[in-house]
């Protein structure tokens, strides 16, 4: 948190202007800290502040009450400049019981605000988080700000009038909360007792109970006696360029993105998943949108996902399928029969910490190397990656494309954080976009469902039921010249060489890779792909501040790779690869390029800081002093 100035208002409470911020509201999994967060979030936005935010699931259903691993937790970061991470230190931290307390009390900066509730800091749920003494009173958070308030008291007096009973009324505690933050921020209700109102339309009792917390909480900020150190934060607003924003998640960006191919396309899509953590949010989404051209589909099973997808795709329409790490393993047969057929796929991979079942809820980058080669056969497909959660949608609409006018499956990479993380996205302009012209066989004299395009090597597309256009094709190897089945020694080898070509092709239909920060020539190039975007953005601008002749180089196309990213990147003394995994970007670019490039692996299932950014660049640097 960068101090701006102090001053102070009509009712002398001492306020601060400060640049960012970053907030972290924690409890157990059924206190609600989602919903507070997510309505933090909204204010925010509409308050007009850039931000980034990362909502952290624990594994389980639902945790024993108390226990450190059942901790649910959402941060916030926002500020009046660009944000692009959910950030690292904590400025202030709502500890919603002890559990939440000791598992995020390592990340709170010196002096920074704490909150906690008092009355859930019993003997038992104490014991759960392994203290054994009460923190609030032992003087173990000396070095803190520290605000406990008995929030359970509060808001069973705030919530008496509607008669919910004690349970329910406890339920209010995050609300009451959330009433609270919002008057240290200045941030406006208005928006949460609409979404509250809305919420509970059903139960109108519910929602007033929950907006009395609210207030009520709002209310003890303005009106108690808090301890000395305890300020109203002003951010600023952000400066941003005219138009429309609002918050997006990667998976509501990954949706729309789609929808918006399929639109562009003129053609109907299919959406055949299988449930699994984190990647079933997407087919939550799509089946919200049928008014659009999209059948949202839950198969028995993973490969039953993606082989109705293929079949879908067989019959004209576009296949469209997703999971996580271990459903991508199960899908890889079917991979593999959309290349030998030839027929347009998108297939969303949303990675999580493996292996196994690993860290189902926790985010990781190490499924690429199963994406670029995780099937039997030499069978290539595209590999593409957003960056952000707001790119989710742009690099969506471009695996549409890919996949049909190339006629090939197209693997899009993203992740527990991008999935669930929220950005501001300026909505785009629909006139803006590119048409993605689809072509079917018409003229059934001279159809074969060998014929290509010259240019792209895509196969012809005949939909079944077209007179004279009556074929076969399927996973056994086809004949290069007729599409029959063929057992050809030379013919495969033909076959082969034509599927690794299509795909390598495509990089004459790509961007040349820019520099996201800095310049295209230098002493350290940092390197990244996906969602590592945001804090290695933040650790190069800021050592970049510091003098360090540094850049930001971000790869969208993973296979096949830029057409200038060698050239690009031997233009650099040194070259550094932050990725969520143990290096496999890293090896891809050595093996590719014959670099010496630098791996920074971490994968303990949370993103990366953008002091562990500024930290390993600074090494580089001591190093290449050195060296020189």
């Amino acid at each position: 948190m960068e101090l701006v100035e102090e001053k102070l208002d009509e009712h002398h409470l001492d306020e601060r202007e400060v640049v960012d911020v970053v907030v972290r509201f924690a409890g157990d999994s059924g206190d609600g800290m989602q919903l507070t967060g997510s309505n933090f979030t909204l204010a925010t936005a509409l308050y007009g502040n850039d931000l980034s935010t990362f909502p952290d699931f624990p594994a389980e259903i639902r945790a024993p009450v108390g226990a450190t691993f059942g901790v649910s937790a959402f941060q916030i970061y926002f500020g009046s400049e660009d944000v692009t991470t959910a950030g690292d230190a904590l400025d202030v931290l709502v500890a919603m019981n002890p559990a939440a307390l000791t598992t995020n009390l390592a990340n709170v900066v010196d002096g920074g605000l704490i909150i906690a509730d008092r009355g859930a800091f019993t003997a038992k749920n104490l014991a759960k988080a392994s203290y054994g003494a009460n923190p609030l009173d032992d003087g173990s958070l000396a070095g803190y700000r520290l605000l406990d308030i008995d929030i359970s008291s509060q808001v069973l007096a705030a919530v008496e009038p509607f008669g919910l009973g004690h349970k329910a009324s406890l339920r209010c505690k995050n609300m009451w909360t959330l009433g609270l933050v919002m008057w240290l921020f200045d941030r406006d209700r208005g928006a949460t007792i609409t979404s509250l109102e809305t919420k509970f339309s059903n139960k109108p009792e519910i929602a007033k109970a929950n907006i009395a917390a609210l207030n009520a909480g709002h209310a003890f900020g303005e009106t108690a006696e808090l301890p000395s150190g305890i300020h109203v934060y002003r951010v600023p607003k952000a400066q941003s360029a005219p138009g429309i924003y609002r918050n997006v998640t990667g998976t509501q960006a990954l949706a729309w993105g789609l929808l918006a191919g399929t639109e562009l396309a003129d053609i109907d899509m299919l959406f055949a998943s299988y449930p699994i953590t984190p990647a079933s949010s997407l087919l939550h989404e799509l089946s919200r949108h049928g008014d659009f051209r999209v059948s949202a589909f839950q198969a028995e099973d993973e490969i039953a996902a993606i082989c109705t997808a293929i079949g879908a795709s067989f019959a004209g329409s576009l296949g469209v399928t997703s999971s996580a790490g271990p459903g991508i393993a199960l899908k890889s047969e079917g991979m593999s029969l959309a290349i030998a057929t030839e027929l347009p796929l998108v297939i969303v991979d949303t990675q999580r910490g493996g292996p196994s079942t690993g860290l189902p809820t926790k985010t990781e980058q190490s499924d690429l190397d199963m994406a670029l080669y995780g099937r039997h056969g030499d069978t290539p497909l595209p590999v593409i990656a957003p960056a952000t959660p707001p790119e989710c949608f742009d690099m969506a609409r471009e695996a549409v494309r890919l996949a049909i006018r190339y006629m090939t499956p197209v693997m899009l990479l993203s992740d527990g954080y991008l999935a669930n993380a929220a950005e501001r996205w300026k909505i785009p302009q629909v006139e803006d976009f590119k048409r993605i012209p689809v072509k079917y066989a018409e003229n059934a004299a001279d159809f074969s469902p060998s014929n290509r395009d010259s240019a792209t090597l895509a196969r012809t597309w005949a939909r079944p039921g077209t007179p004279g256009m009556e074929h076969r094709i399927g996973g056994i190897e086809s004949n290069y010249d007729t599409g029959d089945i063929s057992y050809d020694p030379a013919n495969h080898q033909k076959m082969t060489d034509l599927r690794v070509g299509k795909v390598a092709g495509i990089a004459d239909d790509m961007p040349l890779q820019g520099v996201d920060l800095g310049n295209d020539v230098g002493k350290l190039a940092v390197v990244g792909w996906g969602s590592t975007y945001g804090a290695i953005h933040q650790g190069v601008k800021r050592a970049r501040l510091e003098g360090l002749d540094v850049a930001h180089i971000h790869v969208r196309y993973l296979n096949p790779l830029p057409r200038n990213l060698g050239e690009l990147l031997r233009r650099f003394d040194a070259i550094l690869i932050p990725e969520m995994n143990t290096g496999q970007f890293a090896r891809l670019l050595r093996a590719e390029y014959l670099l010496d490039a630098e791996s920074l692996s971490k994968v303990s299932g949370q993103p990366f800081k953008i002091g562990e950014i500024l930290a390993a660049i600074h090494c580089e640097f001591r190093q290449l002093e050195a060296a020189s």
